[in-house]
């Protein structure tokens, strides 16, 4: 039996918000502010010059076609492209497999209106990615948890989830996870893969930060894994290895799921901005993003460097821990017991410091002594400083 009907859209907005933090987190934006809370990427980082090219390319080579209407999967040589970059990531992958979606938070979207219906059950990490979960609610599923350690998901009590629950899909970010920066090791991925095909659940793998590896050997997706490949969407991003403001994502899925998720999108907006594809294809084709990747990943090692160096000279109270990703954009901390991340935030501000409470993330039972700490924003100086200012509030707030 199907759910009672979804309340009205305005009340399900403000069901699924987090309204608290997010007021607090507003005021991190004003000047002076070192804030650990978004996941923003360095902005002089940006490759402006080779963006501008493209750009200009696209529009002095191509502006007829540029500026006019496109398809809903996406401009061809822009999947061309992601097809060929998937492909060499070790999955092989044609144009027709993918779909452009305006950022892959579009993708989520578009796997939530395609996949769920009210009363319907989604599996995901413990902790997981807020806009996600906001995302599943907003749809009136059920969002169940599924019980990690710091290696990530759990198989065997991913497999008594899966007969218990019978859920719709599986979501999860093995790769650089957020918010807690953790990767599912080769073995777990292999075993989720095969919960997945034994049991006929579907899986929905996020993947927006597995480029931005800093030491270590890359994991072969869950998509590549035996068993996963025909019951796997695989989402991508170029916020994190281009520029966000592109909002520029992509899709991988099996046939039938990606066409539904096509016909989903044609209904939200037709298609992705068609100038930002041909400029993007233009890039890949011609800009060095090995060489930028290149670029930023080495200052990303030395900022997540710098956070994990000012929180072992006691930026957190003792007793705190953290966890050393590999790459990503973030880490993630716990408090000493008794302590509230989203009590602490507020005097954070008050002395121009914030980071972001981990209780949001939590699908249930949310731990209030984490929080996560994003460390690509600011130059390792600036790490310092703030660092040197969450210290000094956490000890006020304490004292």
């Amino acid at each position: 039996m199907r759910a009672a009907a979804l309340p009205p859209l305005a009340a399900r907005a403000t069901s699924v918000g987090s309204s608290p933090v997010r007021d607090i987190l507003a005021l991190t934006e004003r000047p002076g502010v070192i804030s650990f809370a978004g996941g923003l990427p360095a902005p002089e980082l940006f490759d402006a010059e080779g963006l501008r090219a493209a750009y200009g390319d696209a529009l002095t080579t191509s502006p007829r076609r540029a500026l006019q209407y496109s398809t809903t999967e996406g401009f061809p040589a822009l999947r061309e492209a992601v097809a060929a970059r998937i492909t060499a990531r070790g999955l092989p992958t044609g144009p027709d497999d993918v779909l452009i979606t305006t950022g892959s938070q579009q993708a989520l979207t578009l796997l939530a209106a395609t996949l769920l219906e009210p009363g319907d059950t989604v599996l995901v990490e413990s902790p997981t990615y807020l806009a996600a979960l906001q995302c599943f609610r907003f749809t009136g599923a059920r969002v169940v948890p599924v019980p990690c350690d710091e290696d990530g998901i759990d198989p065997a009590a991913l497999e008594e989830l899966v007969v218990r629950e019978r859920p719709k899909f599986l979501y999860t970010i093995p790769t650089f996870q957020n918010p807690t920066g953790r990767t599912l090791p080769a073995a777990r991925r292999r075993a989720v893969a095969s919960v997945a095909a034994r049991l006929g659940v579907r899986i929905v793998e996020d993947d927006p930060y597995g480029e931005l590896r800093y030491e270590g050997e890359p994991e072969a997706w869950v998509a590549a894994q035996p068993g996963a490949e025909d019951r796997t969407a695989l989402l991508g991003s170029f916020s994190k290895i281009m520029a966000p403001g592109l909002r520029l994502g992509w899709l991988r899925a099996p046939d039938s799921l990606r066409r539904a998720c096509a016909v989903a999108k044609q209904a939200a907006d037709l298609h992705t901005s068609t100038v930002d594809q041909v400029a993007a294809a233009r890039y890949l084709a011609a800009a060095d993003l090995t060489g930028h990747l290149d670029r930023v990943r080495t200052a990303y090692r030395a900022r997540r460097d710098a956070l994990l160096d000012g929180l072992g000279l006691g930026a957190l109270p003792e007793g705190s821990g953290w966890n050393r990703p590999e790459g990503g954009m973030f880490v993630w901390a716990r408090l000493p017991a008794g302590h509230d991340a989203t009590a602490l935030l507020r005097t954070a501000v008050r002395h121009d410091v914030a980071y972001v409470p981990g209780a949001p993330f939590f699908a249930a039972a949310p731990d209030p002594a984490t929080l996560r700490l994003s460390f690509v924003t600011h130059t390792p100086e600036e790490i310092a400083e703030g660092l040197r200012r969450l210290g000094k509030a956490l000890a006020a707030h304490v004292s």
